[in-house]
């Protein structure tokens, strides 16, 4: 074989200039407009899943039953197999969310689609979050009257300055507010 000279100096920038060695580097694109399209192919494909009827829960099975349970996951079938859903129930209430399973599953396929879930898998334990009522709103007390703190800034006047006296004044504040609110 013969051997070959190489360029000279010149003629290499030469040929660098006419000629790319590597194509320009393209920036990724945006994740979110990557993603949208595998998003759009799972939710046709699962629907709303576990998360949505976890935000909803309360609507979904009524006020009653949610005070109760909550779900936990829903579990697909394979290969096109029947479908769970799991709710953890708190103690002594299972058996009555037993005997209202068949509404509960009504319920939740009515929300997931026709025959979304075929089974109820009912867990016994403690709710994660607690169901507060929603009206409760609590009333704000009239601060006190002029007399009312002069009479506790003398009930406390030898009590030492520091954290102490100031919880001690708060407390004294609320429970005449209180009383006041009862009379």
């Amino acid at each position: 074989m013969a051997r070959r000279d190489l360029p000279t100096p010149q003629e290499a920038l030469r040929i660098l200039s006419e000629k790319r060695t590597r194509p320009p580097r393209r920036p990724p694109p945006p994740l979110g407009r990557a993603l949208n399209k595998t998003l759009r192919e799972f939710d046709a494909k699962f629907g709303q899943g576990s998360g949505a009827l976890e935000a909803r829960w309360r609507e979904v099975v009524g006020v009653e039953i949610a005070k109760r349970t909550e779900p936990v996951k829903l579990i697909r079938g394979r290969n096109g197999g029947p479908s769970s859903l799991e709710i953890r129930v708190a103690g002594p209430s299972a058996a009555i969310i037993q005997h209202q399973a068949h509404e509960i599953l009504a319920r939740v396929n009515l929300f997931l689609g026709a025959e979304a879930v075929q089974k109820l898998r009912i867990v016994q334990g403690p709710l994660q979050k607690k169901h507060e009522p929603a009206a409760k709103s609590r009333r704000r007390l009239p601060p006190l009257d002029a007399a009312e703190e002069v009479g506790l800034a003398n009930d406390l006047a030898a009590a030492p300055e520091g954290p102490l006296k100031t919880a001690l004044l708060a407390l004294g504040r609320g429970v005449l507010r209180q009383r006041r609110a009862i009379d």
